[in-house]
This record gives structure tokens, C-alpha cells and sequence, in this order.
């Protein structure tokens, strides 16, 4: 089904792009910090090190794109205009930066005192975002498929942010919890209720108008966001509940819904009209093979831990895959393979089109830069291309950490900053734009041929 955009009520073009730059930085810091520490990283999720990659990863790269990105999406694709979105943009963005380094620190130098304030400054920004983003979609009628999605999403979101802070304060000493059961449910609602609900239903829109492909199935449309997130709810019931056997058919249908996504997406993918994928589809597709790898490790590492054991079963390496070393590797595929990839491949068509659109708004001297002129192919492809080498170092560096842990590191943080000097070439061709002088509106024309709407 085609989405109706009401591009006329987007935001200024300061409200996501803030959010759109600061990504990079917190990932070139989690690509520094994998150099510096190195092999650590790989030896196990718990490690101070290894938590303050992550959350420089989840909070410092794909919460800051996700709530940029619903800054754009919410007026644009639901008609739900939040007020004051710069000033909103503007502290939700301080609060959640500010809270992602206290938060780092804390990880990293192992400072309880942190975890307090990391939690207030993050809850802050988190549901300071959310309430502003319910307030605007209180009355909207719009009853599309990512309009609902949204709304699942910023529940997920708050869910995931209720069990961080539990787990704040549990670190912190203020309360006597099960961490690691804490932290399984934590990041359930996070990849899937939050992560993976907003990522289906951004794709419902930008796959088809942005790769030229049909519209997703209806039945995805309609239940896959759903099922996912009562999947994710009745896992958690039943963990909290003690019911661990139901628990896990419920996980497993977390993780099967998981690559549901990304089988569908990459067959929706293959019936593209494009001759040949550009840097946006590469990305999507090498974000979807990992969610699908990720998908298959984990239901691997569930099986191992359900079996007898494993001496009894001489399976190679299952001792390596159902240990921390397997943790470590689905969490990469997961992160890096499959959110930043997919991330990274969306940057490279909203950004370039919300130049095009706001400088054709600002009616300056001669036409707006089209999309191509905003940020060229070769730029795009020669950062995607290092950011996949990083997935795969990453994925050795698991197996290998005292050969290809720093490696990747700083592989990583270079395609990091590869990004980052991309999408600060695309604002530098705004305000070179916007220094003409300014003249008549420009018609409006369509930044690619043969598409006339973007989000």
C-alpha cells in the first residue's frame, strides 16, 4: 500500500541532523576503544570493556539515528507534528548524549557512583522524546501500518528503558536484583520491541520508495510487528514468572519472527527494478544476511544449552558457540551486521533527500541540489564497503581476538569516520546553498528520476 508523505510538515532540517551526526562520533569512540583493549573485548559480554562498546553502539549510535529518524517520520508519514521540534531535538539530544557517556564511563572504569547519573540523564531524554512524540500522535487518525509500528516501537522503547534503569540501580548497589536475567530481558525489548519493530515499519516505507521494489507482503504488514512484540511480552511474563520451559518456546519465536524480517526483506530486495544495487541496498542486504546469521547462532546456542551435555555429544566447537564466545558474535552480527548496517544504508537516502528538500524550500538562487549532487555513489559505496570489511574482521576477530581484535577496531572506526566526513559533506552543501542569494521558490521536481516522494 502507498504511503501518503505530508512533506510540506517536516521539520527543520536541525531537528534530525544533530542526531544524524553525533551517531558516527560514539561509534568511532566504541571502534577506539576496541583497539585499546582488544582481545578483552572478545572474552566475554560481562567485561567492562565489552559493555561500554555496546552501549556506545546501542545508546550512542542507534538510539541517536532512530530518534532522528522519528523526528522526520512522525509529521512526514503519521501528519503528527510535535511543537517546538528543534527546541525538543535540541535537549532530548544534550540529555541522551550526556547520559550515553556517564553511562560509558561507568562501564568502562568500573564507577557505581555513574550508573545513577547515566540513568536519570537518559530516562530524561528518553521519555521526554517519547511524551512529546504520544502528545503528537494523540489525535491523529493515520492508521497505516508504520504509524502503528511507531507507537509499538516507543513502547518498546520505554520497557527497555524501565529495565535499564532497573539495572542502573542493581549495579550501582540501590537494589539486590538477578542481573543477568535482568539484562537477557533488557535487550530483548531492545533488539526486538524497540530495534526491530521501528526498523520494520521504517521499511515498509523506505524499502520500496527508496530500492524500487514492491510493497511488502499484507500479511507481513499487517501481523509481523504485532506477533513480534506479544512474543517479546510473553517471553518476558514468563521468565519474570519463573515458567522457563514456555519461556523459551517464546524466545524462540522472538528469534524466528527475527529472521522472518530479514527473509522477507531480502526477497522484497530481489525483486528490485534497479539494474544494479547502489550503496543503500548493499547495506540493507548485508544487514539482513547477518540479522538472518544472527537469528540461526542463537537458536544454535539455545539448542546446545537444551541438549545433553556436551561431552556426551562431541559436537565441534559447541562449547565455544553455547559460551560467552557465541554470546560475543551474536551480538556483533546483531549490532553491528544487522542495526548499523541497515542504519547506515538509511542515512544514505534521507539525508541526501532532506538537503534536496529544504534547500528547494529555502528558494535561494538557482535549482536545489539533487540528491546526487548532495552526496555522490563512490563516496557511499567506498564507507560501505569498509564497514563490511569491519563486519567481517568482526566475526573473525570472535573466533581470533588475539590476531583481528584491533584490527577491527580500527577498521570500524574508520568506516565510522567515513560516515561521519559523508553526512558532514551533505549539511556543507546545504549551507553553501543557503549562502546564495535568495530568489523565487523553485518548482518542485523530484531528486531521482521516476520517484517523486522520500522520506
Amino acid at each position: 500500500m502507498a504511503t501518503v508523505l505530508s512533506l510540506d510538515q517536516a521539520p527543520p532540517l536541525a531537528a534530525p541532523m544533530r542526531f544524524f551526526l553525533t551517531a558516527p562520533i560514539f561509534a568511532m569512540a566504541a571502534g577506539v576503544l576496541l583497539v585499546v583493549h582488544g582481545s578483552d573485548v572478545f572474552a566475554s559480554r560481562w567485561m567492562p570493556a565489552t559493555l561500554a562498546v555496546t552501549h556506545l553502539l546501542t545508546l550512542g549510535f542507534m538510539l541517536q539515528v532512530m530518534l532522528g529518524a522519528l523526528c522526520q517520520l512522525l509529521p512526514v508519514v503519521a501528519g503528527a507534528q510535535m511543537e517546538r521540534p528543534l527546541s525538543v531535538a535540541g535537549w532530548v539530544h544534550a540529555a541522551i548524549s550526556a547520559g550515553t557517556v556517564l553511562l560509558v564511563a561507568a562501564f568502562w572504569l568500573s564507577a557505581p557512583v555513574a550508573f545513577g547519573a547515566a540513568a536519570s540523564l537518559l530516562s530524561v531524554g528518553i521519555l521526554g522524546f517519547v511524551a512529546a512524540a504520544v502528545v503528537a500522535l494523540r489525535d491523529e487518525g493515520n492508521a497505516s501500518a508504520t504509524v502503528r509500528d511507531m507507537r509499538l516501537a516507543l513502547l518498546g522503547l520505554t520497557v527497555t528503558l524501565i529495565f535499564g534503569a532497573l539495572l542502573a540501580a542493581g549495579l550501582a548497589g540501590a537494589l539486590s536484583l538477578p542481573l543477568p536475567a535482568l539484562a537477557d530481558i533488557h535487550l530483548s525489548w531492545g533488539f526486538v520491541a524497540w530495534g526491530g519493530v521501528l526498523l520494520a515499519g521504517v521499511a515498509l516505507v523506505v524499502v520500496p520508495m527508496f530500492q524500487l521494489t514492491p510493497s511488502y507482503p499484507r500479511w507481513f504488514e499487517r501481523g509481523f510487528s504485532r506477533a513480534a512484540f506479544a512474543f517479546v511480552l510473553a517471553w518476558t511474563a514468563l521468565d519474570l514468572a519463573g515458567w522457563r520451559h514456555a519461556a523459551a518456546v517464546f524466545a524462540v519465536a522472538v528469534a524466528v519472527a527475527g529472521a522472518v524480517l530479514a527473509a522477507v526483506t531480502l526477497w522484497v530486495q530481489s525483486r528490485s527494478k534497479r539494474a544494479r544495487f547502489d550503496a543503500t541496498q548493499q547495506c540493507w542486504r548485508v544487514a539482513m544476511l547477518c540479522a538472518l546469521l544472527a537469528c540461526a547462532l542463537w537458536l544454535l546456542r539455545q539448542a546446545l544449552m537444551w541438549l545433553p551435555p556436551l561431552d556426551v555429544l562431541k559436537v565441534p566447537a559447541a562449547d565455544w558457540l553455547a559460551g560467552q564466545g557465541g554470546a560475543v558474535l551474536f551480538g556483533g552480527l546483531i549490532i553491528v551486521g544487522g542495526f548499523l548496517s541497515a542504519m547506515t544504508g538509511m542515512l544514505y537516502k534521507i539525508v541526501p533527500f532532506l538537503v534536496w528538500l529544504h534547500a528547494r524550500n529555502a528558494a535561494r538562487r538557482g535549482p536545489a541540489p539533487n540528491m546526487r549532487q548532495v552526496l555522490g555513489e563512490p563516496a557511499m559505496l567506498r564507507q560501505a564497503r569498509c564497514h563490511f570489511a569491519a563486519c567481517l574482521l568482526l566475526v573473525l576477530a570472535s573466533v581470533w581476538p588475539e590476531v583481528f581484535a584491533r584490527i577491527c577496531g580500527a577498521v570500524f572506526a574508520l568506516a565510522q569516520g567515513l560516515l561521519l566526513a559523508n553526512l558532514l559533506r551533505a549539511a556543507c552543501v546545504y549551507r553553501a546553498y543557503l549562502r546564495q542569494e535568495p530568489l523565487g521558490p523553485e518548482p518542485a521536481t523530484p531528486p531521482v528520476a521516476g520517484q517523486s516522494v522520500a522520506v
